[in-house]
């Protein structure tokens, strides 16, 4: 190529040709950096930010008036209660299931590794449906439950029954990965050293995988509180006695009670907001712990 000042340029320069090459790299890299801040800010954060814009746009007493009310109050109840119930049993749960995978080859280990990541690939309106089926008046479980005077759909059995289902494999599939990287060779020199199972257990497993457990804890409370699909189908949504918070925002909406609906859904992101900074920590903490292997 000649220039206008006659100088030419020699292409087959090595150095010229990199530098070519990391500027096209670098233009793409801003390009690619644009779309996913652009896409982000269409789906996350101009929706995140309206959410918080919506709830005090009729001023802060009536966002303080909703807090105090007793619909608001009740849902706000029931969903801690909820996730204070799952989210223990769903962590024993995952832990025992995470043990029996990483430590043990058995026939059926692949499809129970597929049972358990159901949740991920299942609607949570066909899990709610799936629990109705069974435990309801006309269920296969429903004559059974009425002789016994016990009530389960339309009632807190139901909603525990459907939550503790779309949020059952997160702590099985955050701790598996890290007790296969960590390997038995540990726990079988504690043994050797006369440690009992228990033992083995609380001084040896669970350091070793209380970062990927604290992870999928997050994940479980953050999915517990959060879920609408399943626990809507089964708890009948009902005004002070089956309403969790997220079913709090949608009657609240669809009644045009707009700032209320917005206020619990502040409550709601904030709730996001914490999960999402303790999640940053204890990704930072666990980095840190395996950068000091």
């Amino acid at each position: 190529m000649t220039l206008n000042t006659g100088t030419t340029i020699d292409r087959s320069n090595p150095n010229l040709k990199n530098a070519t090459q990391s500027g096209e790299n670098s233009r793409l890299k801003w390009v690619l950096i644009g779309f996913v801040v652009f896409y982000m800010s269409l789906i996350i954060f101009i929706p995140a930010l309206n959410v918080f814009y919506q709830a005090f746009q009729g001023g802060i007493a009536g966002f303080l008036h909703t807090l105090t009310e007793r619909e608001f109050l009740n849902a706000v109840r029931l969903t801690i209660v909820i996730a204070a119930i799952v989210v223990p049993v769903n962590t024993i749960f995952g832990l025992c299931a995470a043990w029996v995978i990483a430590r043990n080859q058995f026939p059926g280990r692949a499809l129970l590794l597929s049972i358990i990541d159901l949740p991920f690939s299942i609607s949570p309106v066909v899990a709610g449906l799936m629990i109705v089926l069974l435990y309801g008046r006309q269920g296969w479980f429903g004559p059974l439950l009425q002789s016994l005077d016990m009530k389960i759909i339309f009632a807190l059995p139901g909603m525990v029954l459907a939550t503790a289902f779309v949020s059952l494999p997160f702590v099985a599939r955050e701790v598996i990965p890290v007790l296969e990287e960590v390997g038995p060779e540990q726990e079988e020199a504690a043994k050797t050293l006369g440690a009992k199972d228990w033992q083995v257990f609380w001084r040896v497993t669970l350091p070793n995988v209380r970062w990927g457990l604290v992870y999928g804890i997050i994940l479980t409370n953050a999915r517990a509180m959060g879920e609408f699909g399943a626990v809507a189908v089964v708890s009948g949504n009902i005004v002070g006695k089956t309403q969790t918070l997220p079913l709090f925002v949608e009657e609240a909406y669809k009644q045009y009670q707009t700032q209320a609906a917005y206020t619990a859904a502040t409550l709601l992101a904030c709730l996001a907001i914490v999960t999402l900074i303790v999640k940053e920590v204890v990704e930072r903490r666990s980095g840190l712990k395996r950068g000091t292997h």
